[in-house]
């Protein structure tokens, strides 16, 4: 089964697999190519998974700085 892109994933999704990537990264049975395919997969997955953390702080500052009297303004998703 093909991996999905982390950004398509959902945080959830992509906490969960991270999880395992650690599981089996820590159990230190792997051969050393596949330890590094893992890692490398894992660094992806943090990173994307920082990406959508960022994000919905950046909603929910939005949200919270804007009153009822100031002008909405555009909200720009944060370069992936």
């Amino acid at each position: 089964m093909a991996s999905k892109k982390p950004e398509n994933m959902s945080f959830e999704d992509t906490i969960s697999e991270l999880d395992q990537l650690v599981d089996k990264l820590e159990n230190g049975e792997l051969a050393l190519d596949d330890a590094l395919k893992k890692f490398e997969r894992g660094i992806a997955l943090a990173r994307s998974g920082q990406a959508k953390l960022d994000d919905a702080e950046q909603r929910v500052s939005i949200l919270l700085n804007n009153s009822d009297t100031e002008a909405l303004s555009d909200f720009t998703d944060s370069p992936e």
